[in-house]
């Protein structure tokens, strides 16, 4: 089947996308700053007026409620011209629905976390639930791009084993755990639990307690998820009948994968120095979402093309 996607409809998804990348940054910009309450307990005004007091915080804070607001009628405008123009394709409607949702549900989680100031467990599925909003953008965003070039047909006409589909939810599901772990250890300022890299405190094993522990479950999962991700794109490159997409996406994600691993030790050498910490934190955030987006899109391939 031909899947006809505009030149506009392109562009306002890649905007809708580039957008939830922005918010998702913004919203971790915030929380580096110690920005959160910038605006008080009043919620979507800003100490009840809209426009705030010109302070560093406050206006971080607002900035992220105005970017967010915006980027959440992009989404919806992407929603309602997915159900006019493709609405016979369950994909892309799976798609906008989801990142309308996480959209919502995000933005919400934001405003109570301003009314009722929420636990770190809590406000780290903020990042989390911002991450899957991002990561249905990107996906609506490869699958126009994919009607467009009209390889459609190829993707279905490989078989790929069902052990290789397994692995890749697996995974997709683990690296939403790592993620999990490193917000928390980002709302409860626990990132100089270990100074050094790749040892901890000069230690192969530190104590298991406190920050230092945390941080250090945050790096073993990590370095799981790197050699998990190495054996995947390996699996997916040798086997025949994966086609030339499903590898390049592989070997994006290993690259990734492998950028992380060293952004992260970049995160660790700059915690004594704020301004420069910011940028490689955000640097990191980048990388991640970009990666769990990905690993998203192996994970409905794979799916999709699993042996009957």
């Amino acid at each position: 089947m031909i899947v006809l996607v505009s030149k506009r409809f392109r562009v306002l998804i890649i905007a809708a996308c580039i957008g939830m990348l922005i918010v998702l940054l913004a919203g971790a910009l915030v929380t580096n700053t110690d920005s959160g309450r910038g605006c008080g307990d009043d919620w979507p005004l800003c100490h009840g007026k809209f426009i705030p007091a010109y302070t560093l915080e406050s206006m971080l804070e607002y900035s992220h409620r105005v970017v967010s607001a915006i980027v959440g009628f992009l989404v919806l405008a992407v929603f309602i011209i997915t159900l006019t123009k493709h609405r016979r394709e369950g994909e892309p409607v799976f798609y906008a629905s989801s990142a309308l949702f996480f959209t919502i549900l995000q933005a919400l989680l934001g405003a109570a976390a301003v009314k009722w100031p929420q636990s770190p467990p809590v406000m780290a599925l903020h990042f989390g639930f911002s991450l899957l909003a991002f990561a249905s953008t990107m996906l609506l965003v490869i699958w126009a791009y994919r009607m467009k070039r009209g390889s459609a047909v190829a993707y279905h006409r490989a078989e790929l084993p069902r052990s290789l589909y397994k692995l890749t939810w697996a995974i997709f599901g683990y690296i939403y755990i790592v993620v999990y772990i490193g917000a928390y250890i980002r709302h409860t300022k626990s990132a100089g639990g270990c100074s050094g890299w790749p040892l901890c405190n000069g230690e192969l094993i530190p104590e298991m307690s406190g920050a230092a522990g945390l941080v250090f479950v945050h790096r073993v999962a990590a370095l799981i998820i790197f050699l998990l991700i190495a054996v995947l794109a390996y699996r997916i490159y040798r086997e025949p009948a994966a086609h030339a997409g499903l590898k390049r996406t592989a070997a994006w994600t290993f690259g990734l994968v492998l950028t992380q691993v060293l952004s992260g030790a970049l995160v660790t050498a700059t915690l004594g120095y704020d301004q420069v910490y910011i940028f490689t934190s955000l640097l990191h955030n980048v990388i991640i979402s970009i990666l769990f987006a990905l690993l998203a899109e192996l994970a409905i391939r794979t799916w999709k093309l699993r042996r009957r």
